[in-house]
């Protein structure tokens, strides 16, 4: 059903942008789309994150990642982390695998402090090499307790301490699935 309805008159919009005014409704600031850029931020903001990135500058080598106890994962269980402030867009190119990762770690076979040391070497040395994606195949193995798989379940809590992680989450099928992940990795000086 078609309605052939004349444009409406001067005094129709003048009253629509009464009617709009009167409702509490203000126009837009700026007529664009958010592209994901970050946005500035306050001083102090800034002054907490350039400390917190200097402090994890100083830490030593050994012991950036822990090695207590960690929250059991399932294998099939899909990870998925991000700092607040990553642009939803960069996100969801991770989770779909449309960011190319450059390099890649296996796991398999490793015990749970080799693998600890493999993945902060592997970290230290994308960073180096200014890696933006990387891929770490952690698989899916239940640990000799039986209870979840051990080296997975690490990796989950060792990458979100690691400081120049900007994100996580679980691989496409194409790339391990549920027993690997996409790491996006904070390039020196650039921001996501």
């Amino acid at each position: 059903m078609s309605h052939n309805r004349p444009p409406p008159d001067e005094d129709e919009i003048s009253a629509f942008r009464q009617a709009l005014r009167d409702a509490g409704v203000r126009p837009i600031a700026r007529n664009r789309a958010d592209p994901g850029r970050r946005r500035q931020e306050d001083p102090a903001t800034a002054m907490r994150r350039a400390a917190a990135t200097s402090a994890s500058d100083d830490i030593t080598a050994a012991g950036r990642t822990s090695d207590g106890r960690v929250e059991p994962v399932r294998p099939s269980e899909f990870l998925d982390f991000a700092l607040p402030d990553l642009p939803w867009r960069t996100r969801q190119q991770l989770k779909r695998g449309r960011i190319g990762w450059e390099a890649g770690l296996d796991l398999h076979g490793h015990t749970l402090e080799e693998a600890r040391e493999e993945l902060e070497a592997f970290l230290r040395d994308a960073a180096a090499r200014r890696r933006r994606c990387v891929l770490v195949v952690h698989g899916k193995a239940w640990g000799t307790s039986g209870d979840y798989p051990v080296i997975k379940s690490h990796v989950n809590v060792w990458l979100r301490e690691w400081p120049s992680v900007l994100a996580f989450c679980s691989a496409t099928p194409m790339d391990g699935g549920t027993g690997a992940v996409y790491v996006l990795l904070r390039r020196r000086g650039h921001h996501a």
